[in-house]
């Protein structure tokens, strides 16, 4: 495509230069098309997903069975993103292996497909173009970033991702 002026660019959020298929433990985080929350519910700090939501959770599971070399570590689907670690290891070096943003994009196709299918909207956009990703460097960082999975359903309230959020009155439905 030639270049075009008047097209505004988009940066890559990839570290430059960094081989993304190389084994290491990585924390995506893959959030729905404008962030609207349609993958289920969060009540009283407990996930409660919807039809779609499932689909999500089953698809992100898919992705280990159908790669060997990849590892799913902890992870949760929010009502409008997924927060998950995959860690790519060394075992089956004779595979090729896709990078991080194929196996993210085989994720999104192939959860954005099933759903779609479910609500009858053939092509209609369920995910963001792009999605975050952290490039996990030790094992005290991982713990960090599992604490932080983990605990995500409990701080819905606090988080940016929710439509409700308001950086404000961080504490507004508190009793007291």
């Amino acid at each position: 495509m030639p270049y075009d002026p008047e097209r505004p660019r988009r940066n890559s959020l990839r570290l430059k230069g960094y081989d993304y298929t190389q084994p290491g433990a990585y924390f995506v985080t893959i959030c729905t098309h404008n962030r609207e929350c349609f993958l289920g519910e969060i009540v009283g700090g407990i996930v409660h997903l919807n039809k779609y939501g499932r689909i999500v959770a089953e698809t992100w599971e898919w992705l280990e069975q159908r790669y060997p070399y990849i590892e799913l570590d902890a992870w949760v689907v929010m009502p409008n993103h997924l927060h998950g670690i995959i860690v790519i290891t060394d075992r089956f070096a004779d595979i090729k292996r896709k990078s991080l943003g194929r196996l993210v994009g085989a994720f999104k196709t192939v959860s954005a497909r099933e759903i779609n299918q479910l609500r009858q909207m053939s092509g209609c956009p369920v995910w963001q173009r792009d999605f975050y990703d952290r490039i996990n460097r030790n094992e005290r960082s991982l713990e960090r970033i599992r604490q932080y999975i983990a605990d995500n359903p409990l701080k819905w309230h606090e988080d940016t991702e929710n439509p409700d959020y308001d950086a404000e009155m961080p504490f507004k439905d508190l009793p007291f």
